[in-house]
């Protein structure tokens, strides 16, 4: 049986990943920085006949992924999908009108943050879990935004374009330096989804979000070093 980690997974599109890979036959690990809403979680997809474990892990804390690598070798002993899905928005929630969501308003503090989680949290995860991946197709998927577009970069939520930016550099690094071991890493833009990030007004839903993550993990041909939306390529 194929082990999938998801993090993150304890709502929005993780949660519906961890539903969507349990459902093709894996065992799904939901990490969730909260103990409760993870175990919470798990046991809905339980309850559905699914096989997924909730384990806690904030991925901004390096003690906290190493106890989670070793949770995970000690009880599983692989890991064959990575979904580094975690990822918070903090710039603002005050209006565009205001202009308190620009880069001359931005505090460095929310950017720190924001890269905390979002980039430098993917790659401690990455780095903790990688020697447990098999050489022969294990698959990283980072669930970015086009707001880390370089392509169709504007301006506002300075924190979080920048921590998407940074992960899709982070993809193309990876990419590289493993294209010789057969594990495949790739980003995502899951597009504007209704969450409690996207809110209620957002086109998607986290189903349609969801299946270019499980695509990229389940497709046999899949290049790596990709950006994909809707399982096509986009630009950087």
């Amino acid at each position: 049986m194929k082990v999938a980690v998801v993090t993150g997974g304890n709502r929005g599109i993780g949660f519906e990943t961890c539903r969507q890979l349990a459902r093709r036959g894996m065992k799904v690990i939901l990490a969730s920085r909260d103990d409760d809403r993870g175990r919470a979680a798990a046991q809905r997809l339980r309850d559905e006949g699914l096989d997924v474990d909730p384990a806690r892990l904030d991925v901004s804390d390096d003690e906290s992924v190493s106890r989670f690598a070793e949770l995970v070798r000690r009880t599983h002993g692989r890991v064959d999908v990575l979904v580094n899905n975690a990822g918070i928005m903090i710039d603002s929630d005050a209006s565009w009108s205001e202009g308190s969501a620009s880069v001359f308003r931005a505090k460095i503090e929310t950017i720190r943050r924001t890269m905390e989680t979002n980039a430098y949290g993917a790659l401690r995860v990455t780095q903790a879990l990688l020697p447990l991946m098999p050489r022969d197709g294990a698959r990283v998927i980072n669930v970015s935004s086009g707001m880390g577009q370089l392509t169709d970069m504007n301006g506002g939520w300075v924190g979080y374009r920048m921590s998407k930016t940074s992960l899709n550099a982070l993809t193309r690094i990876l990419a590289d330096e493993l294209k010789e071991t057969g594990i495949r890493v790739n980003s995502i833009c899951p597009g504007w989804v209704r969450t409690d990030m996207g809110g209620a007004g957002a086109p998607r839903t986290t189903v349609q979000a969801a299946d270019t993550i499980v695509w990229l993990a389940t497709e046999r041909k899949v290049q790596t070093g990709g950006f994909f939306r809707d399982r096509k390529p986009i630009p950087w």
